[in-house]
């Protein structure tokens, strides 16, 4: 929370009206919607996880809107309750949430953040720039690559929800100690020192290049281009090709699943008997998409027999030096706005 977000906009309505008035409250609600669901994804690292959790809530913000004073902005009064929803989902019974042992594609224990946060799901860049509050306010500001990128969001989960919720609300957020320590009923120390044992855990974890994506909020030109030529190498089912785009230490995961493919020779080994010979699966197409800030495809098959293109999987990749140092692929039903079927 930064210093202005203890001062009331302009133009937002006073506590008293948001208090009193539903159609006022829903209104300014809704304003926040999209930010609140990005805020509770980075805590989740799951989109449908997150939707549901921003309508629980704005249901805890209303049944609780006689607490709203206006010592702080409406926004920052929701990212708290926003936050605590989280903690209390993260704190609830079992729910496949327990961070996975990846392994190789021989059966063997692998280390990968990707692999082992099985319910990591994408979200689609189109929806973050949707989370940015208008441009006129004070707090307006681009979802950068840095604060949702899949690497990112795959470590934070490995943190501990309280440690985790002080990194988001301090570093992302930009809440001062104190608010923060407020938000989530710890002291200024322990919040301190939270948020120094949360940064040493993305020091070591997270990769050397990072820092390079800072003030991204869409792929560059040269990742757009290197995202053709791995969907040219696909459709024509080219593994020369695409051999030549991947790294020689590139990784490929594919939540749910916990398995990691460590090395271009394992990815190659993974989709030869998909493209080739005769367990092939059919003619490849690809469509460009984009998911937090990352060049990603939408990949569709059309099997022998069949009219349509069915989608299959979305691969989400991350290059560096102009090579693919990692693809993430999922599911194809986790994401908003992708077709099931493609005509041609």
């Amino acid at each position: 929370m930064s210093s202005h977000d203890r001062t009331r906009p302009a133009g937002e309505p006073s506590p008293e009206a948001i208090r009193a008035d539903e159609s006022v409250f829903a209104a300014l609600a809704q304003r926040h919607r999209h930010e609140l669901r990005v805020h509770v994804y980075r805590m989740l690292g799951s989109f449908t996880d997150a939707e549901d959790l921003v309508q629980e809530t704005l249901l805890r913000a209303w049944r609780k809107r006689e607490s709203f004073e206006g010592r702080s902005t409406f926004r920052a009064w929701l990212y708290r309750i926003a936050t605590n929803a989280a903690l209390d989902f993260l704190a609830g019974p079992a729910r496949s949430r327990e961070v996975a042992l990846a392994v190789d594609s021989a059966g063997a224990p692998a280390s990968s953040a990707l692999a082992e946060v099985t319910w990591l799901q994408p979200y689609p860049d189109e929806l973050l720039d949707l989370a940015a509050p208008d441009s006129g306010e004070p707090d307006a500001v681009a979802i950068a690559r840095e604060t949702v990128e899949l690497a990112f969001l795959a470590v934070i989960q490995h943190l501990p929800p309280r440690q985790r919720a002080v990194l988001v609300l301090r570093d992302i957020a930009g809440w001062p100690a104190q608010e923060t320590a407020d938000a989530l009923d710890m002291s200024v120390a322990s919040v301190k020192s939270a948020l120094q044992r949360a940064r040493a855990t993305l020091r070591e974890n997270l990769p050397e290049r990072r820092a390079d994506w800072s003030v991204a909020t869409t792929p560059s030109a040269d990742e757009r281009a290197l995202l053709q030529r791995y969907m040219a190498a696909s459709r024509g089912a080219d593994l020369s090709a695409l051999a030549a785009l991947l790294r020689e230490d590139a990784r490929q995961a594919m939540p749910p699943h916990h398995l990691v493919f460590d090395g271009r020779a394992a990815i190659l080994d993974l989709w030869r008997p998909v493209l080739e010979g005769d367990g092939a699966w059919g003619e490849w197409r690809s469509v460009p998409f984009a998911v937090n800030r990352q060049p990603a495809a939408v990949n569709y098959v059309r099997r022998p027999g069949e009219s349509v293109f069915t989608a299959v999987n979305v691969d989400v990749l991350r290059i560096e030096d102009g090579l693919i140092a990692e693809i993430t692929t999922f599911d194809p039903h986790l994401l908003p706005g992708v077709a099931p079927t493609l005509e041609v």
